[in-house]
């Protein structure tokens, strides 16, 4: 810790920061007080952002009592100004003489912007310094780029840590910030963050590359920066206190991918069966950029998602024989000798579920669809024995994969004369943003069983029809938790907690569902107010008269 300043003597702190700072935003002191009361039972680490206050400095006597009443805290003060990305819209001075003040009632550390900094003369400057310890930060909110040129004005000014956060426009940018971290953090405390959804990699191993802390929302919807998780998802779902130099990653790895549920999943996975590894969602806007963070973070495994389950084949050292008879990989292993070999556990997904209900062996089943995942679940099925027949919208392409396969395409004609055991339903209509037409009508589905491999929403049209015929469904969760419980098994060498991975993942679809009711019904009555209102003008438009 520098002391160059004279007569500075730094508030105690821990010799071990806690490695989450939760940032607590609200719309007035009491209610940022009672936040903080909430937070700090399970993270005694907190930012005050007082620039979200309309009046900031009001909030000053709730620090005092807060402090006092909770000894335990380390309080950051925190009144960034508007021309660095915050809501403070006051002077420079004004700003300083709040941040003085915050720390009189007991923060212990400040943040100062580097534009600040430099606008202060020295006597102000010391004045900050000696009254908490000094978080001096910088804020790129458009690239990742010019971190040592950054570090060298920031050098300048004595500071107990200096922050510098970016943003990431690709995946590769948090090597770059991961490598400054390595090169810096022998020498000074630093803080590195990249924002952005491309950013998250940053927010979990940037400590581990020598980052002092990393920030986290409070809760879900109060980020104060981009990308941005919440306190509790970086403890329990990313265990994030437990990343070491050994923690193994792996990841989850499409465009877009903010909505995927593999990393609660898989990270359940992890620390059900205490694996020490980590598990995050890669944004990844190409192949290239991927590729390259798998070799330098190293990462260790991947899921691959669409759009690049077709397009990874090529990267690959080697496949097994059926990913390369599909054509479409899932499954990557990166072993220590830096190769990448692929694997297609689609097919788990889409086998395990009909095994555990059926024999395979002989049982007639359609499969709907001849993309990607009907790919997956006709050769899965042909290798277990099952005669497979196979609709799709465009009858070439089922032709071209019954061919492949060695099963029987079909037309919607024939169905008359059919029966199945199972129905598989492999194409996206019915998916969350999908306007397809049902690739069958209710009266078409005919068989005992009906697979869903769409997982979200649970309940698709497709599903509400085969329930009104009677039959047996399977969800496409089980799908989803089936391949990632193999993926799992590869990766680990362990069995997977499939009951534990399915119970999480049917907890978060059914309060995403209850999420999106509520706003259903929320834009319901938005919806239905202004015609009230137009009736109302016009009848009294028509009395007027």
């Amino acid at each position: 810790m520098s002391t160059t300043t004279t007569g500075y003597t730094p508030r105690f702190l821990p010799a071990r920061l806690p490695r989450i700072c939760v940032a607590i935003v609200a719309s007035n002191p009491s209610e940022m007080a009672e936040k903080a009361d909430a937070i700090v039972r399970e993270n005694s680490f907190i930012e005050f952002r007082l620039d979200y206050l309309p009046k900031p400095a009001l909030a000053l006597a709730k620090i005092k009592a807060f402090t006092e009443y909770h000894p335990e805290a380390l309080i950051v003060a925190t009144c960034r100004r508007a021309a660095n990305g915050g809501k403070f819209r006051g002077s420079v001075a004004a700003q300083v003489d709040l941040l003085v003040k915050a720390a009189t009632q007991g923060c212990h550390l400040v943040d100062v912007e580097l534009e600040t900094a430099s606008k202060l003369k020295a006597p102000d400057f010391a004045r900050l310094r000696r009254s908490a310890n000094l978080i001096l930060s910088d804020h790129n909110f458009r690239a990742t780029r010019k971190l040592d040129e950054t570090f060298e004005k920031m050098k300048q000014y004595p500071a107990d840590f200096i922050k510098i956060v970016s943003t990431a426009n690709c995946l590769y940018d948090n090597v770059v910030m991961m490598k400054f971290l390595e090169k810096h953090s022998h020498s000074h405390s630093m803080i590195g963050i990249c924002m952005g959804e491309q950013g998250i990699i940053s927010r979990l191993l940037a400590v581990r590359a020598g980052s002092q802390f990393t920030f986290a929302a409070a809760n879900p919807g109060e980020e104060t920066a981009p990308g941005q998780l919440a306190g509790r998802t970086l403890r329990e779902t990313y265990r994030i206190e437990q990343v070491d130099a050994a923690t193994r990653v792996f990841g989850v790895a499409g465009d877009p991918i903010v909505h995927s549920l593999s990393p609660l999943m898989l990270n359940t996975a992890f620390r059900r069966e205490n694996v020490n590894a980590v598990y995050l969602a890669l944004h990844a806007k190409s192949l290239d950029d991927l590729l390259a963070c798998v070799n330098d973070i190293p990462i260790h495994g991947l899921s691959i998602t669409m759009p690049y389950k077709e397009a990874i084949l090529k990267h690959l050292d080697k496949t097994d024989a059926l990913t390369a008879r599909i054509g479409a990989c899932n499954t990557v292993v990166r072993a220590q000798d830096g190769k990448l070999y692929g694997f297609n556990t689609d097919v788990a997904g889409v086998v395990r579920p009909l095994e555990q209900r059926m024999r395979l062996q002989g049982a007639r089943i359609l499969v709907l669809g001849a993309g990607g995942a009907a790919r997956a679940a006709v050769f899965g099925l042909k290798e277990r024995g099952a005669e497979v027949y196979i609709l799709n919208r465009t009858s070439a392409q089922a032709q071209k994969l019954a061919r492949q396969a060695k099963a029987k395409a079909i037309n919607r004609t024939m169905l008359k004369k059919l029966e199945f055991d199972v129905i598989v339903h492999a194409t996206p209509a019915g998916m969350e943003g999908n306007r397809d037409p049902m690739p069958l009508t209710e009266q078409e589905l005919k068989a005992r069983y009906f697979f869903e491999m769409i997982y979200t929403p649970v309940e698709t049209k497709m599903v509400k029809m085969a329930r009104a015929r009677g039959m047996h469904v399977i969800p496409g969760s089980e799908m989803f938790v089936q391949q990632g419980a193999r993926q799992f098994e590869i990766w680990s060498g362990k069995p997977a907690p499939i009951s534990e991975m399915q119970r999480v993942v049917d907890f978060a679809l059914a309060q995403r569902a209850a999420a999106r009711n509520t706003s259903d019904k929320a834009g319901k009555k938005t919806k239905t107010k202004p015609r009230t209102k137009t009736k109302t003008k016009k009848k009294k438009r028509r009395q007027h008269k």
